[in-house]
Order: structure tokens, then C-alpha cells, then sequence
């Protein structure tokens, strides 16, 4: 089986680009903060359940283009310190990747298709 981790485009692994999301996530969720928006953390969904069976955390922001999410392990969750824990995480709004790349591209302020090619 091949380590995922270490598949790399050339330039960075998914390990590495992995670490990115999580600290620009974190960054991001302390500027959030700062700025009145909702920003939680848990251990478990909405619905009570454990993230993923356990072992992992949701980040949850209700932004006003509205809400994104992540996961991560527990490794992570330092990073987010300065975010309210809660017992379980906002319900769901239904958001998928795209949605969320929408609504950050949105409240950047640039509603276009960006490009990641090089």
C-alpha cells in the first residue's frame, strides 16, 4: 500500500500541504474570532457522535458568506486554543468543498474561479 502522505506534485507532499491547511485554518480561525464571527470547536458532530468514531476534531465558522468546516486529528487541536470548545459542533449547513471555496473566495472579495496550476 502506498504511503498517501508521502505522494508528492513535485513541490510539496500531501503530508506537508496537509500541515499548511491545518495552520492557515488555525490562523484564519483566530482572525475570525477577532473579527465577531462564530468559530467553534468539538469532538463531536452535531449529532453527538464522535468525529470519525474519535480521534479527530471539527473547526467549525459561521462566516457571513456562510459556514465552513474542517477536521482534523487530535494532534491539531492546540492550534485552535483560542477557540471556544463546544460540547458538540453547529449543525451541518450541508456545505461541500466547493461551497466552501466559494464562500471564502467571497468574503475575500474575489467571487471568480481561482487558479492553483503553477
Amino acid at each position: 500500500m502506498t504511503d498517501t502522505g508521502s505522494i508528492s506534485d513535485g513541490f510539496h507532499t500531501f503530508d506537508e500541504l496537509y500541515e499548511f491547511r491545518l495552520l492557515y485554518h488555525a490562523y484564519a480561525a483566530r482572525a475570525w474570532l477577532d473579527a465577531g464571527y462564530p468559530v467553534v470547536r468539538s469532538w463531536k458532530h452535531h449529532d453527538g457522535q464522535p468525529c470519525f468514531g474519535g480521534g479527530w476534531f471539527i473547526v467549525v465558522a459561521q462566516l457571513p458568506t456562510g459556514q465552513v468546516s474542517n477536521h482534523y486529528r487530535t494532534g491539531g487541536w492546540s492550534l485552535f486554543g483560542d477557540v471556544p470548545e463546544v460540547e458538540t459542533a453547529p449543525v451541518w449547513d450541508g456545505h461541500n468543498t466547493a461551497d466552501v471555496a466559494r464562500r471564502l473566495r467571497t468574503l475575500l472579495g474575489g467571487e471568480g474561479p481561482a487558479s492553483v496550476s503553477r
